[in-house]
């Protein structure tokens, strides 16, 4: 029987392992690749980031062609003023994932001349791992009304998306969804046969 207990044990460790061990990644701005936003969606970047919900441990997925563009995660002065000399991280692999590994604000934008400039930027608000945000520092509220202010568009060349389209947009989540439910649904089948084993 104390060996039934410990496996027990075992399997419920293992569980919780399964269902913690990573965050989701989120894809930064759905289907849009990481760009200057277009003329059509100069706020493209403002509505992904009011479509998600970000958990501490989650990470950033910045899709773009290499060579052409990177990603930089930057102060909350910086992205403000658009000063993208000295990022705190820079990535040009054209596939960077950057992981949300602390609570508070995170600020991203491009260092291509004019991008940040353009609306190539995002700000991001990190929970604790209680799910309860931090208060925004003076400098966070300057970097937050900054980037608030979406440039001037030209007259838009496409419809703007639809309820469908935005649909798409939170679709992007739902493999991570998906797969974190089969490793549970694994992990079950998994202790299940061994609970049988142990038995017999």
């Amino acid at each position: 029987m104390p060996r039934l207990s410990a496996l027990a044990a075992l399997v419920a460790v293992l569980l919780l392992l399964a269902h913690g061990c990573g965050g989701e990644t989120h894809r930064v701005g759905g289907v849009d690749a990481w760009a200057v936003p277009p003329a059509y969606k100069p706020d493209v970047y403002l509505r992904w980031t009011r479509s998600i919900h970000l958990k501490l441990g989650d990470s950033l997925m910045f899709l773009y062609p290499p060579g052409q563009d990177d990603a930089v995660q930057v102060t909350a002065r910086a992205i403000a003023s658009c000063n993208v000399s000295a990022p705190l991280r820079r990535l040009a692999d054209g596939n960077s994932v950057f992981n949300l590994s602390a609570p508070g604000r995170a600020y991203y934008t491009s260092t291509v001349p004019g991008h940040c400039q353009k609306g190539q930027r995002l700000s991001l608000d990190v929970p604790t791992a209680n799910g309860t945000f931090l208060p925004p520092s003076a400098d966070d509220l300057v970097a937050i009304a900054a980037i608030a202010k979406v440039p001037p568009a030209a007259q838009p060349t496409k419809p703007l998306p639809t309820l469908a389209s935005m649909d798409d947009d939170e679709d992007s989540g739902a493999a991570d969804r998906a797969g974190s439910v089969a490793v549970l649904a694994a992990a079950a089948a998994l202790s299940f046969a061994l609970l049988v084993f142990v038995e017999t």
